[in-house]
């Protein structure tokens, strides 16, 4: 049986818990995602790392597939979207909990797991 992707769910569970904690969400994006709409003047080595404050950003949207806000950037109003498979990374800035994701964009899925084979029987008489 297919499952979907938890990523997303631990992604907002996470946030939740950084800012219950009263702590500072950021989180480190793959850049280089062809689908990832991010202030390209602050992308450093194909990564950025995004403050995902409810005070620093607007319209937060953590979808199953994208996460979108709006925020300013050196003044200017700008729309960021991104997929969650290019999140590689969600942690507290104050002290660096959180949690790191592998690079699941080019990830493929385990094998089928093998089926228990049935042992055979032997009547003895």
């Amino acid at each position: 049986m297919n499952m979907t992707p938890n990523q997303p769910y631990l992604i907002r569970a996470l946030y939740e818990w950084i800012i219950d904690n009263d702590l500072t969400p950021y989180v480190l994006v793959n850049a280089d995602n062809e689908f990832a709409h991010v202030p390209r003047q602050y992308v450093d080595n194909g990564k950025i790392v995004l403050n995902l404050a409810p005070t620093a950003i607007n319209n937060l949207d953590m979808g199953n597939d994208h996460i979108s806000f709006n925020a300013r950037f050196s003044g200017k109003d700008t729309n960021v979207v991104f997929p969650v498979v290019a999140v590689l990374a969600i942690y507290a800035k104050e002290n660096g909990q959180g949690m790191v994701f592998n690079d699941t964009e080019n990830e493929t899925p385990p094998p089928e797991p093998e089926k228990p084979t049935r042992p055979s029987l032997k009547i003895v008489k």
